[in-house]
């Protein structure tokens, strides 16, 4: 029998935004947003978690957060704007969306919001490899956090307490 292929999530939140007078789906990053975008990129690349696939919200931060990300990535991955990202209320729709992922995507990047992000993250690992992380995580999902989680199988298989958490990443870490 083949081994199941590991697949790999890596769910990430917008950096931090601004809060000028604009409807909230045009807000735009902050100053400090700028400059976590980047390093959250770099991170990636030097973990070697450039993923196949990155849905992003369509809202302005989420968009300005994958530009300065994806500008410290080794290859520019396939990128789609997903309106949903934005709309989505629950943590579980989520999760329900990467069951929709096409089955030759081995990692997948999902750029959005909390506390949808925070949500699918949790509801997503069911063990970790580091438990001091996961009760981090767990804890809260700051602007700019990555959690990375791995399972077996196809797309279609993911769910509650699939997953394990072998990486988690907030600024403060950097």
């Amino acid at each position: 029998m083949p081994e199941e292929q590991q697949r790999r999530i890596v769910l990430v939140r917008h950096a931090k935004s601004d809060w000028p007078d604009v409807d909230d789906h045009d807000r735009p990053l902050a100053a400090r947003g700028r400059k976590a975008a980047p390093l959250a990129g770099r991170w990636l690349a030097d973990h070697g978690l450039v993923p196949d696939l990155a849905l992003v919200s369509t809202a302005v931060r989420t968009r300005e957060t994958w530009a300065l990300m994806v500008a410290e990535l080794p290859t520019t991955p396939e990128t789609v704007y997903d309106g949903r990202l934005y709309d989505i209320g629950l943590g579980e729709q989520l999760i329900a969306l990467l069951a929709e992922t096409p089955d030759d995507v081995a990692t997948l990047l999902v750029l959005g919001h909390n506390p949808v992000v925070h949500e699918a993250a949790d509801a997503l690992a069911g063990e970790a490899a580091d438990e001091d992380q996961l009760a981090r995580m767990r804890g809260r999902f700051p602007t700019a956090a990555i959690a990375v989680l791995t399972f077996p199988g196809p797309w279609q298989g993911v769910g509650p307490g699939a997953a394990r958490l072998t990486a988690y990443r907030t600024p403060k870490d950097a």
